[in-house]
């Protein structure tokens, strides 16, 4: 059965009678921390209550999931078997650990699946099964995510600090986490969060390049773009995170442009923004507001739209999509400034 986003934390705490869990989706920060969150409860942090399968092993001997399940730890307790990077190939080995005689739990990790695929058909389906989706948060749900994040690690956010996170952060969980952990050593023990803290604090990682790459790219300049692009990618963004930030991106551009053609000022229409556009790029910003139109901005983001699918269902490199996403906002830019 699904588990809904809002039974997720109280299930990953207790689980209760279930044999096997599935954790997917095509946030793999997300899933592995959700399957860690699960493997602590279960085996409370005993070592003898965990059994790692290799996915191969899985595969290879349906039996061999049920079996580990069924054997009793040598502490006592409920023992967790735990399959990582798995496939639909797995589904024989989950159907033989839903019939098993337990009373172990099945973990499995995997990255995105079919909906129609075997894995999830048969588990979605099954009443002692659970499956949880692992999607990159939006919104309110991602601003919570943060703040109970920086909350477990000892400080407080102000509200416009998790705004101005929730704006750069989120599309791989692990990235997010390693970036709120930085914060969180940066402002101390106790200490509180406020926007200057989180721009101080990200300025050298890879949302700040990407963020640069972009801004370069709306105004046209394709050097800057592409070595801003380059050092975002080294800093660990990758093809989805760089394109739906450029969507975004374009999105906060129209809004801007919006405001001036109603009758704004650039700047009053800038300094409208929420949340803020970071100061080193600001001048960035300002300048692809001359030479955007509004039907532009619409065609850069329908454009934009469709090459995140195109990340999702072709078969060419992630990264040559979203670098030639990117680039393109720079050469329509150039054209503009021409014309």
């Amino acid at each position: 059965m699904k588990i809904e986003a809002r039974r997720i934390a109280g299930f990953l705490a207790d689980p209760g009678a279930v044999r096997v869990v599935l954790i997917h989706g095509e946030d793999a920060g997300l899933v592995r921390e959700r399957a860690e969150a699960l493997t602590a409860a279960v085996t409370a942090g005993d070592p003898f209550r965990l059994v790692e399968i290799p996915r191969e092993q899985a595969a290879k001997d349906a039996g061999v999931l049920a079996a580990e399940a069924a054997t009793a730890a040598l502490t006592g307790g409920r023992r967790l078997v735990r399959v990582q990077n798995a496939t639909d190939s797995l589904a024989g080995a989950a159907k033989e650990a839903l019939a098993g005689p337990g009373p172990g739990l099945v973990l499995i990790e995997a990255g995105e699946l079919q909906a129609k695929g075997g894995l999830r058909k048969l588990l979605e389906a099954a009443e002692a099964a659970g499956v949880i989706a692992c999607y990159a948060e939006r919104g309110a749900e991602l601003a919570g995510s943060i703040g109970r994040s920086l909350r477990e690690m000892g400080v407080i956010a102000e509200p416009a600090a998790v705004e101005w996170l929730a704006a750069r952060l989120g599309e791989d969980r692990l990235v997010m986490r390693r970036e709120l952990e930085k914060l969180a050593l940066y402002v101390g023990p106790g200490g509180r969060v406020t926007e200057e803290d989180a721009m101080a604090s990200l300025a050298e990682g890879s949302a700040l390049d990407l963020e640069s790459a972009l801004s370069a790219a709306v105004a046209g300049d394709v050097a800057l773009a592409d070595r801003a692009l380059e050092a975002a990618m080294a800093e660990g963004a990758h093809a989805v995170q760089i394109v739906r930030g450029a969507l975004r991106h374009v999105q906060r551009l129209h809004q801007a442009a919006v405001a001036v053609a109603g009758g704004a000022p650039v700047k009053a229409a800038v300094d409208g923004m929420r949340p803020p556009v970071f100061f080193k790029v600001r001048p960035a910003f300002e300048r692809a507001l001359s030479l955007w139109s509004l039907p532009a901005l619409e065609q850069a983001g329908a454009a934009l739209l469709e090459a995140e699918r195109r990340t999702k269902t072709t078969g060419l490199p992630d990264e040559t999509i979203a670098r030639s996403a990117v680039l393109a906002l720079a050469r329509e830019a150039v054209r503009a400034r021409r014309g």
